[in-house]
């Protein structure tokens, strides 16, 4: 068995799981976890971020139903307005994260949302992923480089496959069955009481 995480590290109820997704890796070592970016934001979504009126509001709601927390300088990011989230470019950085680390790829995926969550840090800037590769003691050139070659659209294809619409979602694959461990929140108790099922 394996697990299939399916987010947008644009996504603030993606970035509410990551404690879940680390307690559940944390007690189930054995499970590899795959990671692959869904395209909250692309195309005609690819605006500036105060034409998302609802963050702010949805943040909030994010932390009283899960305690997940914003950063200081992301709020000073929302606040402002212009900067524009672009998930073809954060997909890219996953990639390039993923090339260099494939057995860490749910780590760097939670460090991707906390660069933007916490830190304001744009999921655009080469800087970011250089900075996240030197943090986990990986090849910081070979991602930066991958980050401006790769492309996202297998990603998004492979998400859309899959059927998901919604971020975050976690799968369980086993064989060619496919089981939904969580849409949208759970806690790791939930995710655990639903793998027991299947183990």
């Amino acid at each position: 068995m394996k697990l299939l995480y399916v987010f947008d590290a644009y996504c603030g109820w993606s970035h509410a799981f990551s404690g879940t997704l680390e307690t559940v890796i944390e007690r189930n070592p054995d499970l590899p976890v795959e990671v692959i970016s869904g395209g909250l934001f692309t195309g005609e979504r690819r605006v500036p971020i105060r034409e998302f009126g609802f963050i702010k509001g949805a943040n909030v709601q994010v932390t009283a139903r899960t305690g997940a927390t914003f950063g200081d300088a992301f709020n000073e990011v929302l606040d402002e307005g212009s900067f524009v989230m672009d998930s073809e470019a954060a997909a890219r950085g996953l990639i390039a994260l993923r090339q260099a680390a494939p057995d860490r790829a749910a780590e760097l995926a939670v460090a991707m949302q906390k660069a933007f969550f916490h830190n304001g840090a744009s999921l655009s800037d080469p800087q970011t992923y250089r900075t996240i590769a030197e943090d986990f003691g990986l090849d910081a050139d070979a991602v930066v480089a991958a980050f401006e070659t790769v492309s996202p659209e297998e990603d998004f294809d492979f998400a859309a496959r899959l059927g998901v619409n919604g971020y975050p979602t976690l799968i369980a694959v086993r064989g060619s069955e496919m089981y939904a461990l969580a849409r949208g929140h759970a806690t790791a108790d939930e995710v655990e009481q639903r793998l027991a099922t299947l183990r």
